[in-house]
């Protein structure tokens, strides 16, 4: 996040009331007769917050990105799952935001340890707080990138995971990402304090997200039988779904990266303008690189190649997004959509089966993006984002690269490790992988009660029987399928097959008789019994 330019917040991390000022905005020249701690997150204007809201609204959206990609990867049988999931990341990782997470990335308290903040758990400020606008702003911003960051775990961890396990680690997958967060943008945090620069998110929010999807494929272990025709990824269940997908996170993205500038006031407004020629730039040079990906594809030109070229692209781009030129952006995003590109296939060679590719976009990709800024860095003048400092390429030095070095090695050890940890912790509670049965018949069938139809499920139900819950599972109705008009309309035929006959011995009494005559009018009253009764039919020219 941009910070604010020293004319505009001369106190900082202070929000002073009833102050008169003696002379130039000096602290010692002020008399104070009451004043507060508050995080400089907190220090934006009126029209700051209207542009922090309308973003946060955008990048919301990008969930509607990350759940139609993830169900155009995976197969047909889990597409229902990987939507759910992408609904309880915001359910459930929200909760804990709200509860906590929020606090202990930004703290309301003075900073008392460079490590968590303290203070503002249960974010709900009061009418009388002058604070409310912005602390609202703040916490709905924040909320869509912790959302974010869980959701990347997602795609990593399809159509294997339990969904009553990873249900658990959306909730506590919270800590995963508010820690390391506030180390680079709370007032608290020690990489801050060192001078670390990350605008909208390339390490706090995709390195982490990719790193935590990189050990929850590991821990899970790959599809049964994904590498058992080859490395070559397996076909998309719905392409176009996964490409529509990409759109809206292209979209979102330029709300995530413009609205980062955390305001429009004094010359912010400018460099949010920057920021969205950034991103479209560099998304430009990924997908020019995912575009050579896919041409060069055994199999023909691959979708997959070219949607994570554009993805990786853009998180490279999003931690310096308003800090490099065009051409630079252009480059970055280049390098970025080649990183993610040959880090998918080297993943499958180590037998690391991530469906959608999140480990190699978010993660291989971001630790780029982080790097890049010690590289092409700008002084952003006036703001202070990069406390003066530029990047190597500009004459700035070394230690803007050494600080982002240090950056990438505190974020990826953190999450890795968290990670492993949470999911070990709950794989004690509720197995993380799913049974056999259940990963061969598809998490839509076995958790959701979706049957879909030509995707292999009911070659799976006839091949593994007996297995459990099998009556239950065998009865569930195919997806699209309507009961209540099969039933009607079997009624219907026996009605009409019972008037059919009626009119035949009418016709022909004479010819019936006896024995004969008996049977066909006991089977007569039979049809009619089970027939449609008058009250239930419908009063329409076809059936009339």
């Amino acid at each position: 996040m941009a910070e604010s330019t020293d004319s505009e917040t001369p106190y900082n991390n202070f929000y002073v009331k009833n102050q008169s000022v003696l002379g130039i905005s000096d602290l010692q020249r002020l008399e104070i007769t009451d004043f507060r701690y508050s995080s400089s997150i907190y220090n934006v204007s009126k029209e700051d917050t209207i542009w922090i809201v309308s973003s946060s609204f955008i990048i919301f959206t990008m969930q509607t990105g990350f759940g139609m990609l993830e169900s155009g990867c995976v197969s047909l049988k889990n597409e229902v799952n990987i939507m759910m999931k992408n609904v309880v990341d915001i359910v459930l990782g929200g909760l804990t935001y709200w509860l906590f997470g929020f606090g202990m990335s930004f703290g309301k308290a003075q900073p008392v340890n460079p490590f968590i903040g303290i203070g503002g758990f249960l974010v709900d400020p009061s009418i009388d707080d002058e604070l409310m606008g912005s602390t609202c702003a703040a916490f709905l911003f924040q909320l869509s990138f912790a959302t974010t960051a869980t959701t990347i775990v997602s795609g990593a961890m399809a159509e294997r995971c339990n969904f009553k396990a990873y249900s658990l680690f959306s909730l506590l997958n919270t800590v995963v990402y508010c820690i390391p967060a506030g180390w680079v943008w709370g007032d608290h945090g020690f990489l801050k304090r060192m001078g670390v620069v990350d605008i909208a998110g390339s390490g706090p929010v995709h390195l982490v997200g990719g790193i935590s999807a990189l050990a929850g494929a590991i821990m899970l272990g790959p599809r049964l039988g994904r590498y058992d025709n080859g490395l070559n990824p397996l076909p998309p269940g719905c392409p176009v779904n996964a490409v529509m997908g990409m759109f809206v996170l292209w979209w979102g993205w330029l709300a995530f990266n413009s609205g980062s500038t955390y305001g429009v006031s004094g010359d912010r407004w400018k460099y949010a303008a920057r920021a969205a020629v950034s991103t479209m730039m560099g998304s430009i040079g990924g997908g020019l690189i995912g575009f050579g990906f896919s041409l060069m594809g055994s199999n023909g030109i691959d979708i997959l190649s070219q949607i994570n070229g554009i993805l990786g692209a853009l998180v490279a781009v999003t931690g310096g997004c308003f800090l490099f030129q065009a051409w630079e952006a252009l480059v970055v995003g280049s390098i970025g959509g080649f990183i993610a590109c040959i880090a998918m296939p080297a993943l499958d060679k180590l037998g690391i089966d991530d469906p959608v590719g999140a480990s190699a976009v978010h993660g291989a990709s971001g630790i780029w993006g982080v790097l890049a800024i010690g590289l092409f860095a700008d002084n952003p003048r006036p703001l202070t984002t990069t406390n003066g400092r530029r990047g190597l390429f500009k004459g700035g030095g070394w230690y803007l690269l050494g600080i982002q070095s240090l950056s990438v090695l505190c974020l990826a050890s953190w999450s890795f490790l968290s990670s492993v940890i949470l999911l070990w912790m709950i794989d004690k509670v509720l197995p993380i992988r799913m049974s056999t049965h259940e990963e061969l018949l598809g998490a839509d069938l076995v958790e959701h009660r979706v049957r879909h139809v030509q995707v292999g499920v009911s070659r799976a139900v006839s091949a593994l029987r007996p297995f459990p819950d099998q009556i239950r599972l065998e009865n569930v109705l195919k997806i699209g399928f309507n009961p209540g008009h099969e039933s009607y309309l079997e009624r219907y035929n026996r009605s009409q097959r019972a008037q059919k006959l009626k009119k035949l011995m009418a016709r022909s009494p004479g010819k019936v008789t006896g024995l004969k005559n008996n049977r066909i009018q006991s089977g007569v009253k039979d049809l009619l019994k089970k027939s449609l009764k008058g009250k239930e039919t419908p009063k329409l020219s076809w059936i009339e």
